[in-house]
């Protein structure tokens, strides 16, 4: 029985180190550098393309449990991620460019990976082979049509990156370093304060500031550019990413009346993150708006917000649990094509489905999770034929099943979900 993997992004490295890992070979097929698309720009292997978060570390946070679980099936990408780490607070972010040099070192020095750089066009099917499709949210071209002539149409939406500019170009006489609440150090996050009158002008500005695409898009609401959300009322990112709470402007000794908060992207802290503001404005409003942010009147972008096409399968129409295809058992899904949205979540799908592929090929039944556990409770969520109006799910405690008794501290109650999520993990391995 043959192996192959189709992309070569968080989800399908994980999907092929797990098979690597059985002691199977298994053809890892990329079209970078041959073809990158517009989101990408590096040759490397899980490239993060939008934030270098990966959420929260706390294993009593749904971002942390999913983690940790991750971790305890054989994850390749969360240890290089904790070695790769910046300081973010209470968050796992990471040096994108460290994190995946050092996963495409790990790939290619596996004996049991073979990898080939082209651009796939077909799904291989025939009865030799399992093939694991990774392709990603931007799946274009004849693999497009492939996927479309296996699984039927499947559903789109579009989704934005943030602007990144320079530490030495933010004004930190305004700007001061904080977490919120007071967690993690002080240089993990850059803040910079909006009075009232500050506020209102600059979401003026920003809601007629002109577009990169003229048309409405159906946008994801976990990506929601920050101009669309303004749009839907002048508080509404003031109760959203720009949320002054838990930080006090030491120039006032008060909470600004709105904050945008920068976080790094690099070990040196040389560049950092406008947290939120995913963006589809063009080039030059984006400097001219996003300049009116105090302490950003002369920041350098280096990289501006994008906004670019995703497409993911209906997936409770196609795919089982397992993450198999329904019609063509012997070819499974991987990523964020398949509704998982984060990077995370498309990493934990890859090792799902790595796993069970392995599991087919030796006729063991596959391995279904439990769904008290985070990875059990995504899968079975995109694998839900009562779910109608299918969108993109991340890891939330909200799609576990409630615990047997009420807690009614959400601290205390999301440590306890945790707990059992890891006990019936290991009773499930």
């Amino acid at each position: 029985m043959k192996f192959v993997v189709i992309g070569a992004g968080l989800a399908g490295v994980e999907a092929a180190w797990q098979i690597a890992q059985s002691g199977n070979k298994v053809k890892l097929i990329e079209q970078k550098p041959l073809k990158k698309s517009p989101a990408h720009k590096s040759d490397n292997f899980a490239e993060l393309v939008c934030s270098n978060s990966l959420k929260a570390s706390r294993i009593d946070s749904a971002a942390g449990l999913l983690k940790e679980e991750m971790a305890r099936l054989g994850s390749l990408t969360v240890p290089v991620a904790r070695e790769c780490a910046v300081a973010a607070g209470g968050a796992l972010a990471v040096d994108r460019d460290i994190f995946s040099n050092t996963v495409t070192e790990r790939i290619k020095s596996h004996p049991n990976i073979e990898i080939e750089y082209t651009e796939a066009q077909e799904i291989p099917t025939d009865g030799d082979t399992i093939t694991i499709v990774a392709t990603g949210p931007l799946t274009d071209g004849k693999m497009s049509e492939a996927i479309k002539a296996l699984c039927g149409d499947y559903l789109s939406f579009y989704d934005a990156a943030a602007p990144i500019v320079t530490a030495e170009s933010v004004n930190t006489d305004i700007a001061f370093g904080a977490s919120r609440y007071g967690r993690g150090g002080e240089d993990d996050y850059l803040n910079c304060p909006f009075n009232k009158e500050q506020y209102e002008r600059f979401i003026n500005e920003l809601i007629n500031a002109e577009g990169a695409v003229v048309h409405d898009f159906d946008v994801y609401e976990g990506c929601m550019p920050i101009e669309k959300l303004a749009k839907r009322g002048t508080d509404a990112p003031r109760f959203g990413p720009m949320k002054p709470v838990g930080l006090t402007d030491p120039a006032t000794g008060r909470r600004p009346w709105a904050a945008v908060q920068l976080r790094r992207e690099n070990a040196k802290g040389s560049i950092f993150n406008l947290v939120g503001f995913q963006t589809n404005l063009k080039f030059g409003e984006q400097k001219r708006v996003f300049s009116m942010i105090p302490g950003l009147e002369n920041a350098e972008f280096v990289r501006y917000g994008v906004m670019h096409r995703n497409s993911f399968l209906d997936s409770p129409r196609v795919l089982k649990v397992d993450f198999s295809v329904k019609n063509q058992p012997n070819v499974f899904f991987a990523g964020q094509i398949t509704g998982v949205e984060g990077y995370m979540e498309s990493a934990a799908s890859g090792i799902i489905a790595g796993i069970n592929a392995v599991r087919f090929a030796n006729g063991i039944e596959p391995l279904k999770l439990p769904n008290t556990t985070m990875i059990g409770a995504l899968s079975a969520y995109i694998s839900d034929e009562t779910v109608k109006n299918f969108q993109p799910m991340g890891a939330n405690f909200g799609i576990l099943p409630p615990l047997e008794s009420k807690i009614r501290d959400k601290r205390e109650r999301y440590a306890a979900l945790s707990e059992r999520a890891l006990e019936a993990l290991n009773s499930a391995l």
